[in-house]
């Protein structure tokens, strides 16, 4: 008999001939055979897809237990999601890193999950975000979350871009911002408005913010109207400011504002239109007066704009299910998650922006997933809704030209590294990560994470990012591949001095 004949017979390797070549072998002890030696690099990679594998059918498993466990605190079964939740939390503690990707995204989730389950069962706690701090806090985490992406400097570059061109040619221009916050998105504006031939024209700045937080802390809205006015002087630009206190929009009329005739107006929101939508009872007397947004949009298009601009996450995390509401946000916050670690890597730095950054969106989580009724703010819905709302309004759309393309694209050279990118999209522009789609959902097969939209009587302009993944481990990655498990428990030149109008 052969050799090969034998080793075949035996459960062995034939020996592999030899020609010119130094060959290393090994003995299997059971068999007496000889055995060609595994190259170490073989192994190795052998090894190391293994330990992928295993990682991400952790990471799976445990988003299959958060997602289960939403589904039995909507259904009231408080004992079981107490249960599914420990799961998790010890999954997070052991076999899925914390650090990076889906174990990242996911603490924040399962955190959420536990400050609502201690509502209802007071055996279970959850770290969840002191009210009172964020409020002390809002803006310093804002500007965290500004430095730790391009999300908001994309949306204000191109919100100011959209502004310049409606204020072209006019010596009076008065911006209303409905949320002010630190003021960081108007030194650029102004610094164009300097340079403007024939010169600047006269600037008026009213911002929209909250109360100083308690008694004796700071004014930031003061201080935000000192630095932009001291800024303006600095480059010649006629200004003045005028700080409105309100922790709402929706008490607010149009004259607060003082409008003066012949003053061309923009009106900028950053991610506040969705905090004006609520839950009405159709047989409750609220169905029969008008709604927040609704009363909003009506003052704003009562004082006719030339331009406004709207910037609102590509998001639906609006619905009344707590599942639907928890698993769109899970993919959504996945998104973006991924997205900032990249700019992290980007820079080579784990920065105090990038955990201020993330601060701030797990405010927005718990909001999400503990929240109901008038105690869920962030209503974020799809940019397809807001369109047919401010249309409605008598607000049109102009779409952007191809400069506005250029000048995005730009910015995000300067930026960012490989993975963001400027689209435009329907006459809109979109800021993109990637081209993966992360699921399909009947209309679209990608997941947008924010929209800017620019409208006026007759103008618009819209920025989305959305999100794909293309790093091993990442967030959205193993989200996609929730489909391995079986569905049948988930469920899928002149200072004027500041102002301020109380």
């Amino acid at each position: 008999m052969d050799p090969a004949t034998t080793a075949s017979l035996s459960g062995a390797l034939p020996l592999p001939s030899v020609q010119g070549a130094a060959a290393s072998y090994c003995v299997d002890p059971s068999s007496a055979s000889v055995l060609p030696a595994v190259p170490p690099s073989v192994a190795e990679a052998e090894a190391a897809r293994r330990g992928h594998e295993e990682e991400e059918n952790a990471a799976i498993r445990l988003v299959h237990l958060l997602v289960t466990c939403a589904n039995d605190i909507q259904a009231g079964y408080y004992a079981a999601a107490t249960g599914n939740l420990a799961e998790a939390r010890l999954a997070l503690g052991t076999t899925v890193s914390t650090a990076t990707g889906i174990g990242r995204v996911t603490s924040h989730f399962a955190a959420a999950l536990g400050q609502r389950l201690s509502r209802a069962s007071p055996s279970d706690s959850g770290a969840a975000p002191d009210a009172a701090s964020w409020a002390e806090h809002a803006g310093e985490l804002y500007r965290q979350f500004y430095e730790a992406g391009p999300y908001l400097k994309f949306a204000h570059f191109t919100a100011n871009q959209a502004i310049l061109d409606a204020f072209e040619g006019c010596d009076r221009v008065h911006v209303l911002d409905l949320a002010i916050m630190q003021g960081v998105q108007w030194p650029a504006l102004i610094q164009s408005l300097s340079l403007r031939p024939g010169g600047p024209p006269a600037l008026r700045i009213t911002g929209i913010g909250p109360p100083p937080a308690a008694e004796g802390s700071r004014d930031e809205l003061n201080e935000v109207g000192v630095r932009l006015t001291e800024f303006a002087r600095a480059v010649n630009v006629p200004f003045s400011f005028c700080g409105v206190t309100r922790d709402t929009l929706h008490p607010i009329q149009a004259w607060m504002f003082e409008l003066v005739p012949g003053e061309a107006l923009a009106v900028n929101s950053i991610c506040q239109l969705h905090r004006l939508l609520v839950d009405v009872d159709p047989n409750s007397v609220a169905a029969f007066f008008p709604s927040p947004i609704h009363a909003v949009l009506c003052w704003i298009a009562s004082m006719q704009p030339r331009v406004f601009t709207v910037f609102e996450q590509e998001a639906d995390h609006n619905k009344p299910a707590l599942v639907e509401r928890f698993t769109n946000a899970l993919f959504y916050y996945g998104a973006v998650f991924d997205s900032m670690e990249a700019m992290s890597a980007h820079r080579r730095t784990n920065t105090t922006g990038g955990l201020g950054g993330e601060a701030y969106l797990q405010r927005e989580i718990f909001d999400i997933v503990c929240g109901e009724g008038s105690g869920r703010a962030e209503r974020h819905e799809p940019f397809n809704l807001w369109h047919g709302r401010l249309w409605r309004a008598g607000l049109a759309q102009t779409p952007l030209g191809p400069s506005a393309i250029r000048r995005a694209a730009g910015l995000l050279r300067s930026l960012c590294g490989a993975g963001y990118r400027v689209q435009e999209h329907g006459g809109f522009l979109t800021l993109a990560w990637h081209d993966r789609p992360l699921f399909t959902a009947g209309k679209d097969a990608v997941e947008f994470l924010f929209s800017l939209l620019a409208f006026a009587i007759s103008t618009a302009v819209t920025v989305k990012l959305f999100r794909v993944a293309s790093m091993v481990g990442s967030a959205c990655d193993v989200i996609a591949n929730i489909a391995k498990f079986a569905a049948t428990d988930v469920l899928p030149g002149r200072i004027h001095p500041t102002q301020r109008i109380h």
